[in-house]
C-alpha cells in the first residue's frame, strides 16, 4: 500500500484554510450584528463600573454581517455540492 503524502498534505492544507476562513467570516458576521457600547461622556467621572450606552449596530455593519453570513452559506452549499456530486 502506497500513500500519496503530497495529496494528503494538500487536502489537509485546503481543509485548514477553509475552516479558518469560514470561522473568520462567521465571526465577522456576529461582530457586525453586535450592539455597540458607547462611552457616555457625562458619566465619565462617575463610578468605574459604568458601562455607558448601548446602541444598535449601524446599517453598514449589519449589511456586512449579512454578507458574511451569505458567503458562509455559499461556501457550505458548495462543499455539499462537491461531496454529493
Amino acid at each position: 500500500m502506497d500513500i500519496d503524502w503530497a495529496a494528503l498534505g494538500q487536502v489537509f492544507g485546503v481543509s485548514l484554510v477553509a475552516t479558518v476562513g469560514l470561522v473568520g467570516l462567521f465571526t465577522l458576521g456576529i461582530v457586525g450584528h453586535a450592539p455597540r457600547r458607547t462611552q457616555d461622556t457625562a458619566s465619565s467621572g462617575s463610578a468605574a463600573g459604568s458601562a455607558g450606552r448601548v446602541s444598535q449596530a449601524s446599517p453598514v455593519a449589519r449589511a456586512g454581517g449579512y454578507l458574511c453570513y451569505a458567503l458562509c452559506l455559499v461556501a457550505v452549499a458548495y462543499g455539499i455540492y462537491l461531496i454529493a456530486a
